[in-house]
């Protein structure tokens, strides 16, 4: 049974950093996409980051390039986000999510319906 299990989340200051982390089981994690999403209150789920199995390519929505960093360790199954200069704007909670078919590129990789497994998230907030 695949299972994702998000940490990290917390509340800073803006210009603040946080990292997340995402424990994966129950799955090859190395065949993998893995993604970072974030659901604001009243707001969609939007894609931040992801990146393929192999690390090779990344994939980050464009408000956060240069500022977030998304990043595996595949001998300890685990994803990170790490999240520098952060704004109000990018309080939200944030999900840690696997699709087992791929990156495909950016519009799939950031989309969050093309997901098979989700964790259940790690709220960040943000004061100004």
């Amino acid at each position: 049974q695949v299972q994702l299990v998000e940490s990290g989340g917390g509340s800073v200051q803006a210009g603040g950093s946080l990292r997340l982390s995402c424990k994966a089981s129950g799955y090859t994690y190395s065949t993998y996409c893995m993604g970072w999403f974030r659901q604001a209150p009243g707001k969609e789920r939007e894609g931040v980051a992801a990146i393929r199995a192999s690390g090779a390519s990344t994939y980050y929505v464009d408000s956060v390039k240069g500022r977030f960093t998304i990043s595996q360790d595949n001998t300890k199954n685990t994803l990170y986000l790490q999240m520098n200069s952060l704004k109000p704007e990018d309080a939200a909670m944030y999900y840690c999510a696997a699709r087992a078919s791929g990156c495909l590129g950016v519009s799939v990789a950031l989309d969050a319906t093309r997901y098979n497994y989700w964790g259940q998230g790690t709220q960040v907030t943000v004061s100004s």
